[in-house]
């Protein structure tokens, strides 16, 4: 799936960032690709970017509107349509990565059939995928996990990544979200595989290579959320980890968007993070804690950095903010292989 550049960010009507978290990662990690925001009204989350109209952006240069907002359960919104229509009318392409299908909306498909214009569903794979097998593969897997969702386990994923080929170290980005495909390029979003079939998704996206190499996968969703604990469990088991990084936003204090669902301690999440993987590999452990201390000072991080390590035993460190240099580090040391290849209990991080 060659999806064209530059882009035009589709925002939609959402207030909050958080909600926009495709277009910011596509920003953050890809901005050269970027040639502006669209927003439906004046309330709309504000990236930075000039605010074009879909034919202003056209005539820029743009090929290509990325819906750049994660509605709650993939929906098209009907409040879209009429801009969607008319970015077609444009001559631009369209990129979604919601779970419902471009074309299986009438206007839209009747649009673009019209104009020649090329609908992408990025949340949709071309193939198919076995049932996951279990094998040992050759190389060397970094998974990140979440304590909740959207705590930054793609951030975390793409500065790991950086940090490694940085340094000449053969290591891939494996994305298995929307946005994370739209920034690499390719991937499997894998809460789009049916179930039985989601741990060999992991499975195809990371597999035989070199004994040095590393995959860096993106997580998805948390063990510790009432909907989206499956497609977790899928990565655990389907990729292997031999190093699991564990991804927290200290704000929170319950799942998002689920009050009566208290956040876990970071030593319980790890704790079943790491009992989970070892089920189809025996030597994963957790090696850091990555944190999201956005809109914090020098010295909120360092306090949180310090309370982190001391309940976990292991490096802390923000993605954006520090860099991954010390999650490397670690992995050079070798200081991810674990000293018990037996279920962790809470107690046991080191």
């Amino acid at each position: 799936m060659q999806i064209p550049g530059p882009y035009l960010l589709f925002l939609g009507n959402t207030p909050h960032r958080l909600d926009a978290k495709t277009a910011s990662g596509i920003l953050d990690w890809r901005s050269e690709l970027c040639t502006g925001q669209c927003r439906l009204d004046a309330d709309t989350v504000d990236l930075g970017l000039p605010d074009m109209s879909p034919a202003a952006a056209a005539a820029a240069g743009a090929r290509t509107l990325v819906i750049g907002v994660a509605t709650f359960g993939g929906a098209i919104e009907e409040a879209w349509i009429d801009t969607l229509l008319a970015a077609i009318r444009a001559g631009l392409n369209i990129a979604s990565g919601m779970h419902a299908r471009l074309g299986d909306h009438p206007a839209i498909a009747a649009a673009a059939r019209e104009t020649g214009v090329c609908l992408f569903d990025v949340r949709h794979a071309d193939r198919r995928f076995d049932v996951a097998s279990g094998r040992k593969r050759s190389g060397r897997r970094l998974l990140t996990v979440g304590v909740d969702c959207a705590v930054g386990k793609k951030y975390a994923a793409l500065a790991i990544h950086h940090a490694l080929a940085t340094r000449g170290i053969a290591a891939d980005f494996r994305a298995t979200g929307q946005t994370g495909i739209l920034i690499a390029g390719g991937g499997v979003a894998i809460d789009a595989v049916v179930s039985d079939f989601a741990a060999g998704a992991a499975e195809a996206l990371s597999p035989d290579n070199a004994p040095e190499h590393w995959d860096v996968i993106e997580g998805q969703g948390s063990l510790f959320h009432p909907a989206y604990a499956g497609v977790s469990l899928a990565l655990l088991h389907g990729s292997q980890p031999d190093a699991l990084v564990l991804c927290h936003d200290p704000r929170r204090a319950h799942i998002d968007g689920y009050p009566d669902y208290p956040l876990p301690t970071l030593t319980a999440c790890i704790a079943a993070n790491v009992q989970a993987a070892r089920l189809t590999n025996p030597a994963a452990r957790c090696i850091a804690i990555a944190l999201n201390t956005r809109g914090m000072n020098q010295s909120q991080r360092d306090s949180i950095f310090a309370s982190a390590r001391k309940e976990t035993g292991v490096i802390a460190f923000d993605p954006i903010a520090t860099g991954a240099n010390a999650v490397v580090d670690t992995l050079l040391a070798g200081q991810f292989r674990p000293k018990h290849t037996r279920p962790l209990t809470e107690g046991e991080l080191t």
